[in-house]
């Protein structure tokens, strides 16, 4: 009989690398949002993928950057812990575009004498022919000695059972350290949290992403509805009105979308009632940063 395997790893990579949609596609659920800016992700998501031969326990995290500000710097703070006792790590690869010098710094958190490391070379679907991948993976082989160098699409699911496969095989034998009904760490107030916050990425531009964060307030739960009460908070005035929109249009169209995909994600029926809040530079207020982390994420639960 074949030895449980289980263990923790962690998905570094670049920002719009797909490290979310990967781990979402691993886990089988959405469990870390997803948009087409960069450092979507703030903070490390946990995804638990249990197989009758194994647990895998995925840790997604911030795409590496260059940190200025303070938010910016607690991302990258995020990104070297999930360094720290791992059994393997998965880099991944915007395979559609070329390499750049800042490709070459994301590498320098890599350690030689570190945990074992897969290259994985997403966005597969968004290339004309897989030939053109290999002198993108001769770059990546002459600066590290990876593991294995494997093509996928996240997207499309196209070699991900080859990655799992890859994964489990480098594994130590080990318990499973979940049930296996568990696929993440966040609380649901938490993930209906950036659930808002993934409609404001993909609905607005500029500087609007970048400076929308979003508390939840009160979370309310009752037979048959969820009542759920959260804030978006922005840096200036001319923000706020963009996120609101013309008689409220904006405001109404986030708050339709972020409420249908709640319903289907907690399978009940959801009242969300949003406000707007202008909160100056709280990107870089210490106090403010540690009350939008889930750990210790201000607000009320009634039930």
């Amino acid at each position: 009989m074949q030895a449980h395997k289980s263990g923790f790893v962690s998905i570094l990579g670049r920002p719009n690398a797909g490290k979310s949609t990967l781990l979402n596609a691993l886990v089988g659920q959405k469990v870390a949002i997803v948009a087409d800016k960069p450092q979507t992700t703030r903070t490390a998501i946990q995804g638990v993928m249990t197989e009758p031969e194994a647990q895998v326990i995925f840790i997604d995290t911030p795409g590496i950057h260059r940190s200025t500000s303070a938010i910016n710097k607690r991302m990258m703070d995020a990104v070297r812990n999930s360094l720290e006792e791992r059994d393997l790590l998965i880099f991944v690869v915007d395979s559609s575009k070329p390499f750049t010098k800042e490709d070459e710094m994301a590498l320098s958190v890599l350690r030689p004498n570190g945990p074992p490391v897969l290259a994985v070379f997403n966005k597969l679907d968004a290339l004309e022919s897989k030939q053109t991948l290999l002198p993108l993976i001769e770059e990546y082989r002459k600066r590290f000695a990876f593991e294995e160098y494997l093509p996928v699409s996240a997207l499309s699911g196209d070699a991900l059972g080859d990655m799992r496969d890859q994964v489990i095989r480098r594994l130590p034998e080990g318990p499973e350290y979940f049930p296996p009904d568990h696929v993440t760490d966040q609380p649901a107030r938490f993930l209906a949290a950036e659930l808002i916050r993934e409609k404001i990425l993909q609905a607005t531009r500029q500087e609007i992403p970048h400076s929308t964060t979003v508390v939840v307030d009160k979370w309310e739960e009752a037979p048959h509805i969820l009542r759920i009460y959260a804030t978006i908070f922005v840096e200036r005035d001319g923000q706020k009105g963009i996120v609101i929109g013309a008689k409220g249009a904006m405001l109404k169209r986030i708050g339709t979308v972020a409420r249908e995909e709640m319903e289907k994600l907690f399978d009940t029926r959801i009242h969300l009632d949003l406000h707007v809040k202008v909160e100056p530079g709280w990107r870089e207020k210490t106090a403010f940063l540690n009350s939008l982390d889930w750990r210790t994420m201000a607000g009320r639960d009634e039930h």
